[in-house]
């Protein structure tokens, strides 16, 4: 079966090579977007889709400096530090011909804070937006905000009259099964149009030859044929063959393969991401466990014991090849909060830790299910096997259930899985967004992908209150007593800061981006 499959992906590949011009790149990676939905989900892969159709105000650049895209430039108002001030880009269209406005904005920040919006926590702290004219919009926040754009860059503006006419006005239900006609269909301003999409197999997108950057950017590709290959041998046999242009999840093990065939190249770089597991610490008792009428998470005794059966060098050089940074918290380096000194707090000891499990009573150990995505990570499953092996050292008995991310992420958000492996990003290059989205105890618009059940209140205020302070140091030392206190309870076990490695032919001109976000605008074909 395994086979046949791979058989069938390539002979579709290759059915679409026939008729592709030297203007289109083939890309595929090991998932697919989870939606085209612009803020039904704050997830990579399914940012890096729609941002070749959709654009938020400002972007980052492949160097991760802002650029400019639908805001021309932005500041605080000169008379009142509670209110940024945005001026748009005029003559802007969306792909159905219809005017970018202000309008378009203010309806899509609304939209991006409802219930089932999964990018509310990034603009929690606005409280109006407001259209001045056409092309000018504020943005009127909960005490001065210093770092508000740096929360924007994924967030994208849906055309309002689109959104009325085709029922879409609310965010899809992605955690509940919804389906929109925003699921499937797109209508942005950015460089590429959607041409067909089916979920899982195959994304088509053609140029914009109306785009307002097209004499800006290289805009080298015409046509976009997006692939997700979840199987890593049939991606990297995809790439070998030349049925793909550009390759990411590059699978570890055969880096070196790719890099030494003819006419492919891998460019690496660190990413702007960390992989870690996450514990449900809250409940009194969990359903994933043989503990009856209490939970050993609860314990920090035993989250300590868990981590410290970890082997994070193992990891590295045996599942990763080398390819991983092994990480003592849930910051990557490019992030304001991250320190060198944290992030080597976690060490392997093995004897140490069965003291601290024999000690918070569970000396015989106990069994638990491991949640683990198996499209999402580099090498994701693979770790999550390699983890099931190290805490069975401790006497925890680990059952494994890995599934695609489709079905995975819903566990954590709907608080239905008590262990369990995620990956975090920050777009922010700043703590106060890891802090917003998975230390803040889980409310409605805040801490909704925390499913460690950790709520404190002193807490809370210190993270609600980093969005106001624009005191920098006393703000950076509020930051470092926040990740004190998620060291020292040990909220999550973390495991590694991830390496990128992009496969592509030598044809195709890109370099590689720490958030892993390719924008095809910016690639060459030559």
């Amino acid at each position: 079966m395994k086979t046949t499959f791979a058989l069938s992906v390539i002979g579709a590949l290759l059915a679409t090579t026939a008729s592709l011009s030297a203007e289109t790149l083939r890309w595929a990676r090991a998932g697919d977007a989870l939606t085209l939905d612009p803020h039904a989900q704050n997830e990579g892969p399914t940012h890096t889709i729609r941002h070749q159709m959709y654009e938020p105000l400002i972007i980052r650049d492949v160097t991760g400096e802002f650029e400019a895209a639908l805001a021309t430039d932005w500041a605080p108002k000169e008379d009142d530090p509670n209110v940024w001030v945005f001026n748009l880009r005029q003559g802007v269209k969306f792909h159905d011909g219809a005017d970018f406005t202000a309008e378009d904005v203010v309806f899509s920040f609304e939209r991006a804070k409802q219930p089932n919006s999964d990018m509310k926590e990034l603009i929690g702290s606005i409280t109006e937006v407001r259209a001045v004219d056409d092309y000018t919009i504020e943005m009127v926040t909960d005490g001065p905000n210093p770092i508000l754009p740096s929360n924007l860059t994924n967030l994208f503006v849906l055309d309002k009259g689109w959104a009325e006419a085709n029922d879409t006005v609310n965010v899809q239900d992605f955690e509940g099964g919804e389906i929109t006609y925003a699921t499937t269909n797109a209508n942005g301003t950015g460089p590429y149009k959607l041409v067909s999409r089916e979920p899982d197999v195959k994304t088509v997108m053609e140029i914009n030859e109306e785009y307002w950057g097209r004499d800006q950017f290289p805009m080298e590709v015409t046509e976009i044929v997006y692939t997700p290959i979840q199987n890593a041998a049939t991606r990297v046999a995809a790439m070998l063959s030349g049925e793909v242009d550009f390759l990411q999840d590059m699978p570890v093990q055969d880096l070196e393969r790719v890099n030494n065939a003819d006419g492919l190249t891998v460019k690496k770089a660190p990413q702007n991401r960390v992989i870690f597991f996450g514990m449900n610490q809250g409940a009194d008792d969990i359903e994933a466990d043989n503990v009856e009428g209490k939970n050993p998470l609860a314990d920090v005794r035993v989250r300590k014991a868990m981590s410290m059966a970890i082997n994070r060098d193992a990891i590295q050089q045996v599942v990763m090849r080398g390819q991983s940074i092994p990480a003592g918290m849930i910051a990557p380096p490019f992030v304001n909060g991250w320190t060198e000194a944290m992030d080597a707090e976690s060490a392997t000891d093995i004897e140490g830790a069965k003291a601290l499990m024999e000690e918070a009573g569970y000396g015989d150990g106990f069994s638990i299910r491991l949640d683990c995505p198996n499209d999402r990570y580099i090498n994701d499953e693979a770790i999550c096997q390699a983890a099931v092996g190290m805490l069975g050292q401790i006497g925890v008995t680990v059952n494994l259930d890995a599934k695609p991310k489709a079905q995975h992420f819903p566990l954590i958000t709907d608080s239905k899985t008590d262990f369990y492996m995620l990956g975090w990003g920050v777009p922010t290059y700043d703590s106060e967004y890891i802090f917003n989205f998975l230390v803040h105890g889980r409310e409605s618009d805040i801490g909704t992908w925390n499913g460690t059940g950790f709520d404190n209140d002193e807490l809370d205020a210190k993270i609600e209150s980093l969005a106001s302070n624009t005191d920098l140091e006393a703000r950076n030392q509020d930051i470092a007593d926040i990740w004190r206190v998620v060291q020292d309870e040990q909220l999550y076990i973390p495991i590694h800061h991830q390496v990128l490695n992009w496969g592509m032919a030598e044809n195709v001109g890109i370099e590689v981006d720490p958030e892993d976000q390719p924008k095809v605008k910016y690639f060459t074909m030559n």
